[in-house]
């Protein structure tokens, strides 16, 4: 029988803030510049759920030369301007966070100033105070599971006791990495199939998320939110 959950750690980006929508399309604008046309299909599959400095390096490696250590400053302002006028909470997650009574926590591939902007800004901070944890506190990105292990590990829970919620498939890759259950959230910009796996609930709307994580068998079928062994 599997542990029950005792912390629920979630991404930040897609999962509580729909930035992603915004940031793919300004990322595709910003690649253009420096040299790579790409799609935003072809961004989230690339990039979707990776850390900056992951990113910078598989830029790099295609333009084939060193970025300059600023290269994301004269672009900043667009991200963080798109955020302010649009910015708001993924669609049912305030209900969501509402009813569940588990502890929860944030681990997102963001730095620590990106996750206080954007959780700040759509009201969700003082939820997740003093419980957030950043990839920069960690030697590895997703999929690794550093990150996971780190905030579980902070938090004082075991990994299966742990249950991750994630919108990307390095995300969930990194879940299952880190021994813990994975509930991929599909209703975003990333197909459901990239986030099938073992371990894994699929599901597409975030106000099904407290059933999910209080039912007693991970492996059952779920209506609309089907386990994928």
């Amino acid at each position: 029988m599997s542990a029950p959950i005792s912390l629920v750690i979630f991404d930040c980006d897609g999962v509580l803030v729909d930035t992603e929508r915004i940031a793919v399309r300004i990322d595709v604008v910003v690649l253009a510049r420096l040299g790579w046309t790409l799609t935003e299909a072809e961004v989230i599959e690339r990039f979707m759920g990776r850390s900056d400095e992951e990113m910078t390096r598989e830029i790099e490696a295609h333009l084939g030369r060193r970025l300059p250590a600023s290269w994301e400053e004269p672009f900043r302002h667009l991200y963080r301007e798109a955020f302010a006028a649009e910015l708001e909470p993924v669609p049912g997650i305030v209900e969501a966070l509402d009813a569940i009574a588990i502890p929860t926590c944030v681990a997102s591939s963001g730095t620590h100033e990106k996750i206080r902007f954007t959780l700040g800004l759509t009201g969700l901070y003082e939820r997740f105070a003093g419980r957030i944890f950043s990839v920069s506190e960690v030697a590895r990105g997703k999929p690794a599971p550093d990150l996971f292990l780190h905030a579980a590990a902070r938090m004082g829970v075991a990994p299966a006791g742990c249950a991750v919620v994630e919108d990307s498939r390095y995300g969930v890759e990194a879940a299952r990495a880190a021994g813990m259950r994975a509930f991929g959230y599909a209703g975003g910009l990333v197909p459901r199939r990239a986030l099938e796996g073992p371990d894994t609930v699929v599901f597409d709307d975030m106000r099904e998320l407290p059933r999910l994580l209080a039912s007693p068998a991970l492996g059952s079928e779920f209506p609309g939110s089907p386990f994928i062994g």
